[in-house]
């Protein structure tokens, strides 16, 4: 009588939702299934492409699995986690962003049944921890390392790495081509850790026969949108340089140089033209023929700026900011090219290549802060012109130019070259390598299933969907491939359970069995021990929440957000799965 007497204790506010228990743990689970679910048909070479169309109008072609979480307006706050992992394995090794969220969503789903028949989540989180180590080790075991090989070697390896990233690409068809130009463009930046010294330019093509698609050189984050007919795709070309599009032009341009051998560069970050009195200055003249002395004053500053830019010796001037119809036409007479309103990250990268240094002023211009290059042209490409340096002196940086039928096909293309390039700078500083096509992963999973076998347990469950969840990077390759996944799955297990099949997996063109290695589908390690680690950790995350607590503040905050979202949109696939551990009203 006396407990039923007991007061109500009151801790949260009135009107806050909490969502705890089993149920909890289910419903995050069935979020993030929901979320693997997504992007799981993007995976291989022949995945399918996601279209993504945004409450601005924009429309993204997609399948890289990292720029599709992004885009996905997910709300959910355990399928978030999945989101992070994906955008921290695009940052760490660039490739293996729909693996990671792929198999994250894969342990969550083997231990579903586990967690709705009153197992821990602790048990669980302890053997997925263990499995994970253990999968981590057997990766670094069977890798086969790179180093020691001649540089010929070395570049044919990485190609095949840079090949096996760009085969589930949509540039896919031209892969080798791409593969070779991004093995090169990666070499020629050494060990400098600056991705933006690699430069991708982007031209938008319109053709009348929609098959050709084209690919051309440029700088990176400098989107150009023109209109340029015919080529193809191998019209791509890669500059040991800097390339960036021709700049805002004055009469006089033409009369320029436009092709100069071992050049001296001035780069600035001034204005090179006439400029006039402020608005609110006043100048009060007793005699009106000192007006004229004022005007003559203008002319001389300017006229003086550019005779120490004359005597530098430089034949190139480039600055950040304009270069007026005086200064053009000033360097034309003088057979001295000049470029102004340059981009800051082109002018950086020429500054890095050629060995310059930008300068804020042209007083005191000496031979230290010039830089040099053996040639510098400007190249019609297309409608379009293109300044370009190459064979400069420090070899930092490189260009790619790339044409492409549409600015989504052009957009996705760039993203492709990204990730190629992230995984043959992974590739060379980790220097081992692991067969693909699910090779690796069939492999792991035996190994994991023989040692499930000699633990004594409720653990020997746990490790046992830990292998099977591993499987389905080949299971998810067959199926996006239209293959029989059971029949082929059989047979790789009776291949690896051999002893001798390693290497094998699945062969995306006949839709049976192939040494991977053999085939040269390669993929750098630390791609594969990255996207287990961290598909690992966010499953015993999300394993461990038992209880999702969401004070009134924050839920009406984001019902108002909500709200002022579906105004302007058909409202978001993702927003409405709040699962059952949502409030309902």
């Amino acid at each position: 009588m006396a407990a039923m007497m007991q007061p109500q204790i009151i801790l949260l506010k009135e009107g806050t939702d909490t969502s705890q228990g089993r149920a909890q743990v289910v419903s995050n689970i069935n979020a993030c299934t929901a979320v693997g679910d997504t992007v799981r048909t993007t995976l291989g070479p022949r995945g399918m492409d996601k279209l993504i169309h945004d409450d601005k109008g924009g429309v993204t072609i997609s399948n890289d699995g990292a720029t599709i979480m992004r885009l996905l307006d997910i709300v959910h706050p355990a399928a978030k986690i999945l989101v992070d992992i994906a955008k921290s394995q695009d940052s760490e090794v660039g490739d293996g962003t729909t693996t990671v969220v792929l198999l994250a969503a894969e342990f969550l789903k083997e231990a579903k049944p586990y967690v709705e028949d009153g197992v821990h989540p602790h048990s669980l989180i302890r053997s997925y921890r263990n499995a994970g180590n253990m999968a981590i080790q057997r990766v670094k075991e069977l890798a086969v390392s790179i180093e020691g090989k001649s540089l010929e070697e070395k570049k044919s390896l990485l190609a095949k790495c840079a090949a096996t990233t760009l085969s589930s690409k949509l540039i896919g068809g031209e892969k080798e081509f791409f593969a070779s130009m991004v093995v090169d463009a990666v070499l020629a930046i050494g060990n400098d850790d600056r991705l933006n010294l690699i430069g991708i330019k982007k031209l938008a093509l319109e053709l009348l026969c929609k098959m050709l698609c084209n690919a051309v050189s440029g700088s990176a984050g400098c989107y150009a949108k023109v209109q340029v007919p015919g080529g193809t795709m191998r019209d791509s070309f890669l500059v040991n340089g800097v390339a960036f599009k021709k700049t805002f032009s004055y009469a006089g341009f033409e009369q320029q140089p436009k092709k100069f051998l071992n050049p001296k560069i001035l780069l600035l970050n001034i204005e090179l033209e006439l400029k006039s009195e402020k608005e609110n200055a006043e100048i009060r003249l007793s005699d009106p023929l000192q007006y004229q002395s004022i005007v003559d004053a203008e002319w001389n500053i300017i006229y003086d700026k550019l005779d120490k830019c004359v005597k530098s010796g430089a034949k190139i001037v480039l600055s950040r900011l304009a270069i007026g119809d005086l200064a053009t036409q000033y360097f034309a007479d003088r057979d001295i090219f000049c470029a102004g309103r340059v981009t800051e990250e082109d002018l950086q990268r020429v500054a890095a290549a050629t060995g310059g240094t930008v300068q804020t002023s042209v007083n005191n211009v000496i031979d230290e802060v010039l830089g040099s290059c053996e040639v510098f042209e400007e190249k019609q490409v297309g409608n379009e012109r293109f300044n370009i340096f190459s064979g400069c002196p420090s070899g930092q940086t490189a260009t790619i130019v790339l044409r492409g039928g549409a600015d989504q096909f052009i957009e996705e293309a760039e993203r492709s070259l990204h990730d190629a390039i992230m995984i043959v700078r992974r590739a060379l500083k980790n220097s081992t390598v692991v067969p693909g096509g699910g090779a690796i992963d069939m492999e792991i999973s035996k190994y994991l299933r023989q040692h499930a076998r000699t633990i004594a347990g409720k653990s020997q469950f746990f490790v046992n969907s830990f292998a099977k969840a591993l499987e389905v990077i080949p299971r998810q390759l067959c199926d996006n491939a239209g293959f029989d996944a059971t029949d082929v799955l059989n047979k790789l297990r009776q291949k690896h359970a051999s002893g001798e099949g390693a290497n094998y997996g699945v062969d995306i063109n006949t839709g049976g069995i192939a040494d991977s290695f053999a085939n040269f589908v390669w993929e750098p390690a630390v791609v594969k021990i990255n996207a287990i680690n961290a598909a690992t950790e966010a499953s015993c995350l999300i394993l461990s929440v038992d209880e999702t607590v969401k004070n009134p503040k924050s839920e009406s905050a984001q019902g108002n957000a909500a709200a002022g979202a579906m105004g302007g949109r058909g409202g978001g696939a993702m927003r409405g799965r709040g699962g059952r551990g949502m409030r309902r009203r």
